[in-house]
């Protein structure tokens, strides 16, 4: 194996293998299969319906709580298949999730942060109250929170509880952090702050995002994948798919022609 091809491979982190989706009779993903590479931002764009999310919810098999849906094909992280040899609880520690809406628990701040840690035991009060604080700083949240850490977390604003809810993933010290359009709720300034948050946290973490927002999508990532009705068309290194596309229905999307 060329001395490229090694390294390639030493930083795959998620790889998926002729992954099918269902939902009762709708085919959602149709033979999705892709490399993901750590400490990279990889983005999903699409129109809405086409699959994006459902995909992201199959790397942590949040797809399991849907009775309806069936999964076909491999997912693999860190070279382990997810569906054959995982436990799903620590699973969806190694690979955390943000939403497209802010979900904080109705409590205070800081047991939104120490839940997470408390429920995989971790009971120290000096030891939560490090995560909290590490968590709450890695979330560029610390300074506008730290004195209102006992304070509800419903009681702050948007852009706030989005960066909050980022710092409880950031607390059970995952590996890999999915994104579903994290953005779109929130101000262009909120959205500003998470975007710069998201450059700073790939260099401890693989990142993938959902987003409708193509400037986004150009702005932070470094791999885009363009999903259309179940299918990835393409997928390449963001310039090239922004400004090189090789697939035209990847150019008409993004020029706006369609979606």
């Amino acid at each position: 194996m060329a001395v490229e091809e090694t390294e390639r491979m030493n930083d795959l982190k998620l790889r998926t293998e002729n992954l099918n989706l269902y939902y009762g009779g709708l085919h959602a993903l149709k033979e999705i299969s892709i490399d993901i590479f750590k400490n990279r931002v990889t983005a999903f764009i699409g129109p809405s319906g086409c699959g994006k999310s459902s995909f992201l919810k199959t790397i942590n098999r949040m797809n399991d709580l849907v009775p309806i849906a069936k999964v076909e094909g491999d997912v693999f992280y860190d070279g382990i298949n997810i569906y054959k040899e995982y436990d799903v609880t620590e699973l969806r520690k190694r690979i955390g999730m943000v939403f497209q809406k802010p979900n904080p628990f109705p409590m205070s701040v800081y047991d939104n942060i120490a839940y997470g840690p408390r429920v995989h035991g971790i009971t120290k009060k000096s030891a939560l109250n490090e995560t909290v604080e590490k968590s709450l700083k890695a979330a560029v949240l610390w300074d506008e929170v730290s004195d209102r850490l006992h304070e509800p977390a419903l009681g702050l604003s948007g852009g706030q509880q989005q960066r909050l809810c980022i710092a409880r993933v950031l607390a059970v010290e995952p590996d890999v952090i999915l994104m579903d359009e994290p953005t779109s709720a929130l101000d262009p300034i909120s959205t500003a702050k998470i975007e710069d948050l998201i450059y700073e946290l790939k260099k401890e973490y693989t990142i993938v995002i959902v987003t409708h927002n193509m400037q986004q999508a150009a702005r932070i990532s470094d791999t885009t994948a363009f999903f259309l009705i179940g299918e990835i068309v393409e997928m390449g290194k963001t310039d090239q798919i922004f400004l090189k596309p090789r697939d035209k229905r990847t150019e008409d999307y993004i020029s706006g022609r369609f979606g």
